[in-house]
């Protein structure tokens, strides 16, 4: 199986699940994932050895694992996470792994993420989106008791994501990274180009911060995808419907349209909400493709089967 030539965009658990869908549909697949991850064993990492924050490359890389007792087999090993009270505990083997090929190859991170995947098998690439490490700054409005609403300004990632109230708006510290030039030629030649789903704010819309990655995207020919959630109760994004998913997108990269929005009908709550995604969707460029992705007994999962026929079912339209 070779198939078209997919760029798939994001960070974490939500990249995670496009790729896992999107190896049903082709080998020819580039992740593109966010570096601005600052908690956790990536966190700890990045303060002490200066270095990308590793875990949303590694769950990218282990998503891609082929599908053999080979694969199976790494990629529970590049999960792996260590117990105990020690330094090593919380750290993820393959965090180390990527560490430790990075230390070899100064200035060759993306050399380093290759050869993981050659030990892996996998089925496809993995990128950094940018070559240093970024933060995420956001403007968050939240309630007081009084009914008073406060706006604040937080840095971090993790700090973004457990901060109560609405994020309104968020920037990259430094606002210009440069962007990996492999993953800007992969998006030039791409057929489809796949962004989300995922936390919204700290692992989607980063992507679109980067002003070269952001110009590639409206410059590339490929098709679009923006892959909404299945769940709207995540922390960063608590409060915003589904329309306001896409609004936020076209708040912060105006210029960026998108051929098809897939979403979930579970998710959108009333006809009024109904009515606002097809607008959202309209302002975007795009068709929006309302079907049943989600998990059947996972709430707030997508279903790997399910995504990938959605995929399936965009490409087989396009003709690609």
């Amino acid at each position: 199986m070779s198939g078209p030539r997919v760029v798939a965009l994001g960070g974490g658990h939500g990249l995670a699940a496009s790729l896992r869908a999107l190896r049903h549909l082709t080998e020819a697949i580039t992740a593109v994932v966010t570096v601005a991850d600052d908690g956790g064993s990536s966190g700890r990492l990045r303060q002490e050895f200066d270095i990308l924050p590793p875990g949303d490359l590694r769950m990218a890389l282990a998503a891609l694992c082929e599908d053999t007792t080979w694969g199976h087999q790494w990629s529970a090993v590049l999960q792996h996470r260590f117990g105990g009270a020690g330094e090593l505990s919380g750290h993820a083997l393959g965090n180390l792994l990527i560490m430790a090929l990075w230390e070899l190859r100064p200035q060759e991170q993306v050399r380093g993420l290759d050869l993981v995947g050659r030990l892996l098998n996998t089925r496809g690439r993995v990128l950094p989106m940018a070559l240093e490490p970024l933060d995420i700054e956001a403007v968050i409005e939240a309630e007081t008791p009084a009914g008073r609403v406060d706006r604040s300004t937080v840095r971090g990632q993790s700090t973004v994501a457990r901060q109560p109230g609405v994020v309104r708006s968020v920037r990259l510290i430094p606002e210009a990274p440069q962007a990996c030039p492999e993953a800007l030629e992969s998006i030039k030649l791409a057929d489809l180009v796949v962004l989300g789903p995922g936390s919204w704010f700290t692992s989607v819309m980063p992507h679109l911060l980067v002003p070269e990655l952001r110009q590639a995207l409206c410059d590339t020919p490929a098709r679009r995808i923006l892959t909404l959630n299945v769940s709207l109760s995540d922390d960063e994004a608590n409060g915003y419907s589904l329309a306001e998913h896409v609004g936020a997108i076209a708040a912060h990269a105006p210029e960026l349209t998108f051929d098809h929005v897939i979403a979930d009908p579970q998710v959108v709550r009333s006809s009024a909400e109904r009515v606002a995604l097809d607008s959202a969707v309209e302002r975007v460029g795009g068709r929006l493709v309302l079907t049943a992705v989600g998990s059947p007994g996972r709430p707030g999962v997508h279903d790997t089967l399910r995504l990938a026929a959605a995929y399936r079912d965009v490409i087989s339209e396009q003709g690609l």
